[in-house]
């Protein structure tokens, strides 16, 4: 399953987020109708918060939020004698987000879906089970391993797919898998933070051009301590034993799994080389890597109909219709309601707040704690649509803080609240606030590394 934050690959040029350039916001944030519409959002994200609870989809609070703020958004902007004509560049500047951030996200869902169905995903967790590591080895392969697979898929997949691997080897053991899922959430998302490719808030910034492909390799560093800090901790608790034996048979790669892989990596290639050799929207070059996908499914197709082998027949319209479509609506939601509050004027005056009264570098290791509560996405948009005027080393603080900080609890990103759902209560809200305080420490550590290499 994948699902919202793409890290895994996967967002969008944002062009120039700059929303004081396209249009001025109402500034009627005072206004009954105003006050209103931020109740409405944070209902909606009440909703998206006890989804784990409820079974009610995240995209279907944040749709009708969305929805509801515009008209509001609409009725103030009448009332102000705003032009109908001003009030849709507001709009269609949001529209305009969303679609570029859809089709990007539809691609990395899609090569993603193709490598799952064949087997590339399951071939890897079946070869680590069988290699009958101690548990503390394991545990160490799996947090290296997560950090490095979130660098190029979204934390929730990596989460995912290693998961498997620490609840097949530690189904008798709950200690090494309630361990092992804070290693993973915190291994997730930190692997996630230094690569454009590896988390949604990342690509945000990227695309919104703060910062160029290659200036988010500086994170690598202060990644890799937010993540080694509080797994060194944990390694001394990790039961050190031998889990039970293995029987388990290898998998077996179905045909064309390592060409989809190369040619995935060639996608990444061509969005990358659109933005910075041609001055084009990485999504375009995804799209690009979609075709040649495409290409090479009515290739197995044909191959494997004269063969008569029905497991090497491949559907590419089957695996873009398993793409993750309740995240690719939860963004448009979030998106539009976030767009629609920054028209009213919320954002301008949540940046005085932060930005102007606590000084960029407060307030953006405060984004990071705040992402531990409330999802990073909508967060990031956030900032990104307040107009700031930061300087690189602070658009990769921000990046940094928002891709980390929901580690600090399980329900602080998408990774944590599936192990949870995963883990048949062997890893729960409580006992990843067990090791708070060692994430905490790597946090913070992460924001001194990045201060001493980058500042």
């Amino acid at each position: 399953m994948v699902r919202s934050l793409f890290v895994l690959l996967f967002v969008l040029l944002l062009p120039e987020l700059a929303m004081a350039a396209e249009f001025e916001s109402l500034g009627l944030t005072g206004t009954q109708r105003g006050i209103y519409t931020v109740l409405i959002f944070i209902i909606a994200y009440g909703f998206v918060m006890t989804e784990e609870f409820t079974h009610l989809r995240k995209s279907k609070p944040v749709i009708l939020a969305a929805g509801i703020i515009w008209a509001h958004a609409a009725v103030l902007a009448a009332q102000a004698g705003v032009s109908a004509e001003d009030m849709h560049k507001a709009f269609e500047y949001n529209l305009k987000e969303y679609a570029e951030l859809m089709l990007f996200l539809l691609v990395a869902m899609t090569y993603i879906n193709s490598m799952s169905e064949r087997n590339v995903f399951e071939a890897l967790r079946s070869w680590l089970v069988r290699r009958q590591f101690g548990y503390r080895k394991l545990f160490l392969i799996t947090g290296v391993i997560t950090f490095f697979l979130s660098s190029v898929a979204d934390n929730l997949t990596a989460a995912l797919l290693v998961g498997a691997v620490v609840l097949a080897v530690g189904s008798d053991n709950p200690k090494f898998v309630s361990i092992g899922f804070v290693n993973l959430v915190v291994a997730a998302n930190a692997g996630g933070a230094f690569c454009p490719f590896g988390d949604i808030t990342t690509l945000m910034v990227w695309q919104a051009e703060y910062a160029e492909f290659f200036d988010f390799f500086k994170l690598f560093v202060p990644s890799l301590v937010n993540y080694a800090v509080p797994a060194a901790v944990m390694y001394f608790a990790v039961p050190d034993e031998q889990p039970k034996a293995s029987s388990e048979a290898a998998v077996q790669l179905k045909p064309g799994a390592i060409v989809i892989c190369a040619m995935f990596l060639g996608t990444i290639a061509t969005a990358v080389s659109f933005k910075q050799v041609l001055h084009l929207p990485p999504f375009m070059g995804m799209m690009v890597g979609l075709s040649i996908l495409m290409f090479y499914g009515y290739f197995l197709k044909i191959k494997f109909r004269v063969e008569g082998d029905g497991e090497g027949g491949f559907d590419i319209f089957n695996k873009v219709r398993h793409a993750e479509w309740d995240t690719l609506l939860f963004f448009f939601g979030v998106v539009f309601a976030v767009g629609g509050l920054g028209y009213i004027g919320y954002l301008e005056l949540l940046s005085g707040a932060m930005y102007e009264t606590l000084g960029p570098t407060t307030a953006n290791i405060l984004v990071g704690l705040i992402s531990a509560i409330v999802d990073n996405i909508p967060v990031m948009f956030a900032v990104l649509n307040m107009n700031l005027d930061m300087d690189l080393y602070q658009w990769l603080l921000v990046t940094l803080t928002a891709g980390v900080g929901g580690s600090l609890l399980s329900v602080g990103s998408a990774a944590g609240v599936a192990l949870m759902g995963q883990s048949d209560h062997k890893y729960t809200f409580f006992s990843h606030l067990k090791w708070t305080p060692a994430i905490a420490a790597g946090y913070a550590a992460s924001i001194l590394t990045h201060y001493l290499i980058n500042g």
